[in-house]
């Protein structure tokens, strides 16, 4: 037995749909028509696009701006450090301006939090600036960076295109460039941090600089506005582009769904699996830089088996220091004894080191969205078999 990942083909999910039953039908099917059985603590994985779809968590950009409004005063606003995106950010940034009369946005350089490059790190040395002390208007980053800055993969300048969407909406725009949050002070005291994963950091710090109101983009959507979605923990975080005025909010049921699935398999083939909702993996383009986890966790929901991380030993390890002298099936035999005897805990133990101290839900996530992508494979629903099995079981 061997770790295999398999996406597996769903209907199109639609609001209202039990996204439950979808799931488990969809893997079952696929197990009947493809000639394999379920083992306990196989791992069935739903994106969380489509659970979020099924739930109906979607807000309108009225909804964003009134909430803005009435959270940050309808004056001039500053935007920390918001990601490079037009999936993830342009809606939400059509909503605030919405809710303001002036936004200013202070963008992170050389690239945003999650990899999007807006410079080259070289052009902007030899340009003789220094991007951790130097607040630059758009003019002189431009100037830095030889009068234009496109991303290189998609070709958009998220400078002009974020300013036009102020713009579209009525309101006044600035863009600066800064790796200090604090220098928005100058601006405005009304501020909104929407960085992902250094957001409370972000956000102490300009408290600690006397900003006297400061929000984290959890702040916005955490509870319904006019009838719309929500979601209590993370807000705004983890939202999409939907259409040109919605968004599609992460899922506020993504525990229910799991643990929902974990008792529908179990109630109809007597298998005890686990199951996990999942949006971005965790790991990092070496070409591009993009470290790919926008979203604000890998897994917002999955069943108790999933929490923790791996308990492992490096068999390349053993095998080069260990039994050095020995191969073959002594080798093989030697290293199996030394699993099934292995510690529950091997944390800081010389054994494991070079395996991946990582949370399950955050390795296993990533696996399944590698295997199912983003675009047009048709496979929502992930089966992970057999990942639990080690080389020291029969």
């Amino acid at each position: 037995m061997a770790t295999v990942s398999r996406g597996i083909r769903a209907p199109i999910i639609r609001q209202g749909d039990d996204i439950v039953k979808i799931a488990v039908d969809s893997v079952l099917n696929t197990a009947e028509a493809e000639g394999f059985a379920l083992h306990d603590r196989d791992v069935i994985a739903v994106t969380e696009a489509v659970v979020a779809r099924a739930d109906g968590n979607y807000a309108k950009v009225d909804d964003i701006a009134a909430d803005v409004k009435r959270k940050l005063g309808g004056g001039h606003i500053g935007l920390i450090f918001p990601i490079l995106s037009r999936n993830r950010f342009s809606i939400c940034l059509k909503g605030i301006a919405r809710g303001a009369s002036k936004v200013t946005v202070l963008l992170s350089y050389p690239s945003d939090e999650v990899g999007n490059h807006l410079a080259d790190p070289e052009v902007l040395e030899d340009a003789g600036v220094d991007p951790w002390k130097d607040t630059l208007t758009a003019e002189e980053f431009y100037a830095a960076c030889g009068g234009e800055c496109r991303h290189p993969f998609t070709g958009v300048d998220y400078i002009e295109f974020y300013r036009s969407l102020i713009e579209g909406e009525g309101a006044e725009a600035e863009i600066i460039f800064s790796n200090r949050p604090e220098a928005i002070l100058s601006r405005t005291q009304n501020v909104l941090c929407c960085d992902i994963h250094t957001r409370e950091r972000t956000k102490k710090r300009l408290i600690r600089h006397g900003c006297e109101n400061v929000l984290t983009l959890c702040d916005i959507l955490n509870a319904p506005v006019n009838g719309s979605g929500y979601n209590p923990d993370y807000g705004l975080l983890g939202s999409n582009k939907a259409t040109e005025e919605t968004v599609k909010l992460f899922p506020k049921n993504a525990k229910e769904v799991a643990e929902g699935i974990r008792e529908l398999v179990f109630e109809r083939t007597g298998v005890r699996v686990e199951a996990m909702v999942y949006g971005d993996g965790a790991f990092k383009d070496p070409v591009g830089k993009i470290w790919e986890l926008a979203d604000p966790v890998v897994s917002p929901g999955y069943t108790e088996g999933l929490y923790g991380l791996p308990n492992e030993l490096k068999l390349k390890f053993l095998a080069d220091n260990d039994y050095a002298e020995l191969s073959g099936e002594e080798l093989a035999e030697k290293i199996r004894g030394r699993i099934r005897e292995k510690n529950a805990n091997l944390k800081g133990s010389m054994l494991s080191q070079g395996t991946t101290p990582r949370m399950l839900t955050d390795l296993i996530g990533s696996l399944c969205d590698l295997t199912s992508g983003s675009g047009d494979k048709g496979t929502p629903i992930v089966l992970v078999q057999d990942y639990f099995v080690n080389y020291g079981d029969k």
